[in-house]
């Protein structure tokens, strides 16, 4: 069968189905292909599943609440795509050319396509990759046994948030790290501060570690968790760019600081005219909230309209116990450009609302520019620190300075007058 429409959409991850449910409310009709479930890794296999973890009081709580959590939102997933303007395919995309996908016995055609086929995870070239105790974060969320013995590789976050919530539920942990710190997108201080805690909580973290063989760790089981690369197996966009990660435009993201396999982009997703790439494909942020404003932004292009979204200034949270986050530069990353700033600290101790709620442990740094006092920055660790760091962000979209920071006012008692105490 041939289909002509004016949008399809490779993928049905949160890039996927809100740039299909954006565009739809735009009056635009569409295709979405999708192979697997509808939600993609985010909702089926990630972000989702381990949330449910994070929240539940035990492992067999866990492993039940988790199914229940996905198929619900699964299925709002669905409704979103059961609009009339939207046709949900299932199946694999494969371009014939630019403008042209097979999907099975059937053939798309369209002015405009969005790729959205996500991220799946990477691997390390080690020998033994076929030991039966190795898994990724999705094997491993499909685990009905608590394993005994928990090695790490990787003290990212999806690491640092397994290696959390398993020794939470009575794992022995181990976090295996090549670098000399963890979650390196915070500022050391944090990162440092909560790998200590998580220590005391009983994480075994062996850093400035390289992993040379899986027979050398003594383990149940054992999580490669070294990250995220693009994916476009069986995609064929070779066929339409035969270099999928050239640079041709100053605005684009740097090819070199792409992940390998990263379909190169603009700062409007696009690839080419007509052609575009959102969400962890196009590797320049390899987050689920990244991903639907992305969508949003692709299909504002193919409507000529311009939008305020700021993709410089994009939080990120990182779910152990206690959670992290942080938007901004570090306060390495401000002393390797050169920027003049200054530094804001507070603590969770000093907090009425987290002595309440007996947890004291965290801390907040601040970063504002040295002459204007605009805020550069926020990273911090501490319960519902991702809550606080958010409040940052929606400021710095709006040039907000300390000065005006500090003329607002904030509810007593809450966790966000740590905030306010930091630039008091």
């Amino acid at each position: 069968m041939m289909l002509t429409t004016e949008l399809l959409i490779i993928g049905a991850g949160p890039g996927g189905y809100r740039a299909a449910e954006y565009a739809a409310q735009q009056g635009l009709r569409m295709v979405i292909v999708e192979q697997d479930e509808v939600g993609g890794t985010c909702l089926n296999r990630g972000c989702i599943p381990t949330k449910t973890y994070v929240h539940s009081a035990t492992f067999a709580e866990a492993v039940e609440r988790q199914q229940q959590v996905v198929t619900q939102l699964r299925a709002g997933v669905e409704a979103i795509l059961a609009h009339p303007a939207i046709t949900l395919l299932r199946g694999h995309a494969s371009f014939v050319d630019a403008h042209t996908v097979s999907v099975g016995s059937d053939t798309i055609s369209a002015k405009n396509i969005i790729i959205a086929t996500g991220s799946k995870a990477k691997m390390l070239p080690l020998p033994d990759l076929d030991d039966p105790r190795l898994v990724t974060s999705t094997e491993l969320l499909q685990h009905t046994t608590l394993p005994r013995r928990l090695a790490v590789i990787g003290a990212g976050v999806i690491g640092m948030e397994f290696a959390s919530v398993f020794r939470r539920f009575g794992s022995e942990v181990t976090v295996y790290e090549y670098l000399k710190e963890c979650l390196p997108m915070l500022d050391s201080d944090i990162a440092k501060r909560l790998r200590k805690l998580m220590e005391k909580q009983g994480v075994t973290f062996r850093m400035k570690t390289a992993v040379q063989s899986l027979s050398d760790i003594d383990a149940d089981v054992i999580l490669m968790a070294t990250g995220r690369q693009p994916n476009t197996d069986g995609l064929n966009i070779e066929t339409v760019l035969p270099a999928t990660t050239a640079t041709t435009d100053a605005t684009h993201t740097a090819a070199a600081s792409l992940p390998t396999g990263a379909l190169s982009v603009d700062d409007d997703c696009c690839i080419m005219p007509g052609l575009y790439a959102i969400g962890d494909v196009n590797g320049r942020q390899l987050l689920a909230h990244a991903a639907e404003m992305q969508a949003v932004r692709a299909v504002n292009h193919i409507l000529g309209r311009t939008d305020g979204i700021r993709f410089d200034i994009m939080p990120a949270a990182i779910f152990t116990e206690p959670e992290a986050a942080c938007v901004g530069p570090s306060e390495e990353q401000l002393k390797a450009a050169g920027t003049p700033y200054r530094c804001y600290k507070s603590f969770w101790r000093a907090n009425g609302k987290a002595q309440a709620m007996g947890a004291t442990d965290g801390m907040l740094k601040l970063f504002a520019a040295e002459g204007d006092g605009r805020l550069l920055g926020c990273h911090a660790f501490g319960a519902h620190a991702a809550d606080i760091v958010q409040e940052v962000s929606v400021l710095m979209c709006r040039d907000t300075t300390v000065g005006q920071l500090r003329d607002m006012i904030h509810i007593h008692p809450t966790l966000g007058e740590i905030l306010t105490a930091a630039i008091s």
